[in-house]
Order: C-alpha cells, then sequence, then structure tokens
C-alpha cells in the first residue's frame, strides 16, 4: 500500500500554526512541512502510514473551527503526486494538454490524483498557490482521449464545484507552447531570461 497524505488549508495563519501543532504532537508521520502561501493562507501537509496521518488528519481538525478552508486525505497517494508536490517537472510534452485550474491547493492536489489514477496520462506538473493568488494548477500530457478522461475525472473529484476555477483539454498543443510550459509556467521568469525559446 502506499502512504497517506493529509492537507489541510486554512485562512488563520494563527489557526494554521496551532493545527500544525497538534496534528505533531498526535501521531508520528513520516513527514510534515508546514508554512504560509498566498494570499495569506497557511497550510500543514503531513505524510505517512494511513493510521497515523488518520489520527493527525483528526488532531487538526478539532482545533481547525472556521478556518478551514479546504482539506485532502488521501489514504493511498499516487507516486507521481507525491513527486509532483515536491517540484518534480515532466518534460515528456504528447499529442494533447490538460490543464485543471482549482482555487485551493488541495483540489487540485485531489484532482491531479484522481486523473493520474483514472487514465493514462503523464503528470506533468502541479502548481501550488505561491505567484498564484493561492490557486493551483495542474498539467496531463498523454493522447487526447486519456487527457480527456483525466480532466474529466479530476473535475468530478472535487467535492464542491466552485472549487473549479477551469478545465481545457488542447489537443495538438503549438510547439513554441509546449516550451513555454516545460521551461517555466511563470511569465516573469520567462521575460526575464530574454525570452529563451519563446
Amino acid at each position: 500500500m502506499r502512504p497517506a497524505i493529509l492537507l489541510l488549508e486554512f485562512d488563520s495563519i494563527a489557526r494554521g500554526i496551532r493545527a500544525g501543532d497538534a496534528i505533531a504532537k498526535r501521531a508520528p508521520l513520516t513527514t510534515l512541512h508546514t508554512g504560509t502561501v498566498q494570499p495569506g493562507k497557511y497550510l500543514v501537509l503531513a505524510g505517512g502510514e494511513v493510521a497515523a496521518v488518520e489520527e493527525a488528519r483528526l488532531a487538526g481538525q478539532l482545533v481547525a473551527s472556521d478556518a478551514l478552508i479546504d482539506e485532502l486525505f488521501l489514504p493511498d497517494v499516487h507516486p507521481d503526486v507525491v513527486a509532483a508536490i515536491v517540484g518534480e517537472r515532466r518534460q515528456e510534452s504528447g499529442e494533447s494538454l490538460g490543464v485543471i485550474e482549482t482555487r485551493t491547493v488541495a483540489a487540485v492536489l485531489r484532482a491531479a490524483d484522481a486523473g493520474v489514477k483514472g487514465a493514462e496520462v503523464a503528470l506533468l506538473e502541479v502548481l501550488l498557490a505561491d505567484g498564484l493568488g493561492g490557486k493551483g494548477y495542474l498539467l496531463f500530457g498523454g493522447t487526447v482521449s486519456e487527457v480527456e478522461a483525466a480532466v474529466e475525472l479530476g473535475v468530478a473529484s472535487l467535492p464542491r464545484a466552485n472549487q473549479l476555477v477551469a478545465s481545457e483539454v488542447i489537443a495538438q498543443l503549438d510547439p513554441a507552447m509546449w516550451t513555454n510550459l516545460i521551461e517555466h509556467g511563470s511569465f516573469g521568469r520567462r521575460v526575464r531570461r530574454g525570452g529563451e525559446g519563446a
């Protein structure tokens, strides 16, 4: 069995710190990462054995109160999602590109896990919160039919319709756009590099 992850997303930094402390004290975890993200939100990410992460989730929820704006508990998280969380980017392009944009970090991770488990796609990248106004987005690559399936599954996994900002499937993405996306999605970084590959 793959490990579990938990993500709690707070609109209060103080409450998020308190929840992180409660989680750390409650159960033995493999990983615990916390911190601020734009626009003034606080994230608590925990990973480990399923039972320990479930205990941590309960501890975090007890102190969360109304400051918890989204949460994610994946008891069997796909390894590609874990790799994407820590910043791994896959370079291959493919026949088509799928994009899911969400209002929260928890929502985009949920969509990524559902899409990559349910369709034969590559999870190219997941971008989280900072520089995005607290939003998240993901990129799937693969055949048109598989990318369509992954995007549909990802969107369907969201528990609330208002978590979705937009989703797109683009067949035969222009090579210049692939270059821009593969090198870096941030406009500022692309421009500061002198428009290389543009």
